[in-house]
């Protein structure tokens, strides 16, 4: 039987003897050394350890982030995503006309109803940005919070939780292990759209030998990447580090 831990120590505790899966995915207990209140969801930035103020040179334009990250998408600004502004979108970060058609489609079924102002599905499945909140789904990483808040302590112990073969970097089958993780019950929708959209970022932003860093998920959730993929599809972008 595993040594009870001592009152004092057990206050702190990030792993319970009697439970392996707490050890086998540690949290980090650090993070306010280097990110001031790293519990506290941000409606604006989307900062971690390394970037504490958020991405620089981005603007929020007072969005919160999960805003941020459909704005791109909005081509024409007037705060609605049609079917083929998504696709737009998706081509202008280089995606092919197959995945971007593909995606589109998955995309924009997936959360026009759940965005809609009223009951009624309208047949040109827009998506309202001033509603993105609600197209939150079940299994996901928790790094949005439900008014579409950006928390930073989830996406750092994304990391350390799955990140074994680089602290700051996640493989194709880290990606899988951290998606089969999230899985709560009764949930296939959740499940399909966590794996799809995290296969979706990793082909969009992995690096050459094949890990997806903490840099390009965190500017994912602010949607600082999308605007630099454009810009280095067209060639006017430095490589990000």
């Amino acid at each position: 039987m595993a040594k009870i831990i001592a009152e004092d120590e057990a206050i702190l505790a990030t792993e319970a003897p009697c439970a392996p899966v707490t050890s086998q995915r540690k949290i980090r207990n650090d993070l306010e050394t280097s990110l001031p209140k790293p519990y506290l969801a941000r409606a604006l930035v989307a900062p971690d350890t390394t970037h504490p103020k958020g991405t620089p040179g981005h603007n929020h334009n007072n969005l919160s982030v999960l805003q941020q990250h459909s704005v791109f998408f909005d081509r024409d600004n007037n705060g609605i995503v049609y079917p083929w502004e998504t696709f737009q979108g998706l081509r202008a970060i280089g995606l092919n006309i197959i995945a971007s058609f593909l995606l589109t489609i998955f995309f924009n079924v997936g959360i026009s109803f759940a965005t809609r102002p009223g009951w009624f599905l309208n047949p040109l499945l827009p998506i309202y940005i001033n509603n993105i909140h609600r197209s939150k789904h079940g299994s996901d990483s928790g790094v949005y919070d439900t008014e579409g808040r950006f928390v930073p302590a989830n996406m750092e112990n994304m990391f350390s939780k799955y990140g074994r073969t680089k602290p700051d970097k996640l493989t194709l089958g880290e990606l899988w292990d951290m998606t089969e993780g999230n899985r709560v019950a009764f949930d296939p929708f959740g499940w399909f759209s966590s794996k799809l959209e995290w296969g979706f970022l990793y082909i969009l932003a992995r690096d050459d030998e094949g890990l997806l860093s903490k840099e390009a998920v965190r500017r994912a959730f602010d949607g600082s990447l999308f605007e630099y993929c454009a810009k280095m599809n067209v060639g006017g972008a430095a490589k990000m580090g």
